[in-house]
């Protein structure tokens, strides 16, 4: 099968609304025996997500290698 995207996007302000519902397009693509793979990015052009306000990006995680996501 031909590999297609389906991208999600929103407003300014972080909140759950897009990774729950990303999560449920793909729950329900698996369930139709479809092979999902996901992807975030942040396309923030110079700006560091890390010093922004959590209102506007959210909260920042950092991993155990020292990467925030």
């Amino acid at each position: 099968m031909k590999t297609k995207f389906i991208f999600i996007t929103g407003g300014v302000v972080s909140s759950l609304g897009k990774g729950l519902s990303a999560a449920a397009i793909g729950a329900l693509m698996e369930a139709r025996g479809l092979r999902v793979s996901m992807q975030k990015m942040d396309p923030y052009i110079n700006v560091d997500p890390g010093t922004m306000s959590p209102f506007q990006h959210g909260e920042v995680f950092v991993t155990d290698d020292g990467a925030e996501t």
